[in-house]
């Protein structure tokens, strides 16, 4: 395990037409799944950019929280039809990297542009995609054998980004700030997220009030998007094991931290606001009660986003949730290209980002990246794969 390391800004060393920066060899590693829990170190071949494609060799991959569900129980990804278990597929998708090779017809970046990646390329056919809800896809996963509809979730449907090669779509290209780190970068996907879910909830935040429930990655990347776009008071809420993360928030702009271990979260947020309650909460624990708990958190016609998945299915109380004219809102991904708006942010200083990034690893040493995640190891928060180049 290394420290957080220093790490002068690289700018990007842009190329021309389609040279390719460096030898681009036939071959690369990358981290394969075989059974549940089980990563191994292949070589693979470097894959093709086809129309609309660009080939972007990695520079950094963050771990992110559904990574550690794909590896241990293959949902959400979907590869052939099924479960990735034991079909040569390489997980990871929070990745930043360089332009290295265009496919055909490809204008809109240059070899040596340094990009950060979306998730999802939809279909661009079925009916979501057509009203711009591209990470609701309608042929989510339907990108095998004779029914390749041309969707692209790389991490999820096709292979990500713990690897040293990984193909995007460019309308999944983000550029990178000048001066933004690598590992400061990786984080744009989550800011994306995020920014997403402040646009479902009603995109206009300034001077409404904001509950944040676990400070996990997204939840202090939702701290700090919610303080720059102007919201406040903006609540944090953890538990005793959160001390240092519910600390890290207060820094991202948290008003307020609630540390739900010593006093009841819906009447420490009801107090911060007035007595009525929030006027939007981001759910980001997927804690059993957490729905519950949100919808008291929120006054009446309050709007809930909800982030994080539960690990089994949760009782709510929905007499209340109607009553309250209450509205539940799920969010997968960084949808309504939501990810530039956050590079925007993150370019501007707005909030300091790089505070989540706690722990950097070696490709060889994904294993033990996961393990700091899954287990929070010195207190890990978000941990990154770092390619040699």
């Amino acid at each position: 395990m290394n420290a957080k390391p220093k790490i002068s800004p690289r700018r990007s060393a842009r190329g021309s037409g389609n040279v390719p920066v460096g030898r681009i060899p036939e071959t690369m590693q990358a981290w394969v799944i075989g059974g549940p829990d089980e990563l191994r170190l292949v070589k693979k071949p470097v894959p093709q950019p086809g129309p609309a494609e660009v080939l972007v060799r990695i520079g950094a991959t963050a771990v992110c929280g559904t990574d550690l569900e794909v590896i241990r129980h293959g949902e959400p990804a979907l590869v052939q039809g099924g479960p990735p278990f034991n079909k040569n597929f390489t997980p990871g998708h929070e990745y930043v990297g360089m332009v290295a090779r265009l496919g055909p017809g490809v204008d809109e970046f240059r070899v040596g542009d340094r990009v950060a990646v979306e998730i999802h390329a939809g279909c661009g056919r079925c009916e979501r995609c057509r009203e711009g809800m591209y990470t609701a896809c309608l042929n989510y996963g339907m990108n095998y054998g004779d029914r390749d509809k041309g969707h692209r979730a790389n991490g999820f449907t096709t292979d990500g980004g713990f690897a040293q090669y990984a193909v995007n779509h460019v309308n999944t290209l983000i550029p990178v700030p000048e001066g933004m780190s690598d590992e400061e970068a990786t984080l744009i996907v989550t800011g994306g997220t995020v920014t997403y879910g402040l646009d479902v909830l009603g995109g206009l935040v300034a001077g409404q009030s904001v509950v944040v429930t676990g400070p996990g990655p997204i939840g202090l990347m939702a701290v700090g998007v919610a303080k720059a776009l102007g919201a406040g008071p903006v609540v944090l809420v953890g538990t005793q094991r959160d001390r240092g993360r519910l600390a890290i928030g207060r820094k991202l702009g948290a008003d307020v931290l609630v540390n739900a271990d010593r006093e009841d979260p819906v009447e420490a947020v009801r107090r911060a606001t007035g007595g009525r309650g929030a006027h939007y909460a981001m759910e980001c624990s997927g804690a059993p009660n957490a729905i519950d708990q949100a919808a008291r958190m929120v006054s009446r016609g309050g709007r809930i986003c909800l982030a994080a998945f539960a690990k089994e299915p949760v009782r709510v109380d929905m007499a209340y949730i109607v009553s309250n004219n209450i509205y539940l809102f799920g969010i997968r991904g960084e949808g309504r290209s939501a990810t530039r708006r956050a590079a925007a942010l993150m370019a501007q200083r707005r909030f300091p980002a790089a505070l989540l990034h706690t722990h950097s690893f070696a490709l060889e040493e994904v294993p033990t990246a996961i393990r700091y995640a899954r287990e929070r190891i010195d207190d890990a928060i978000k941990v990154v794969v770092r390619m040699k180049q």
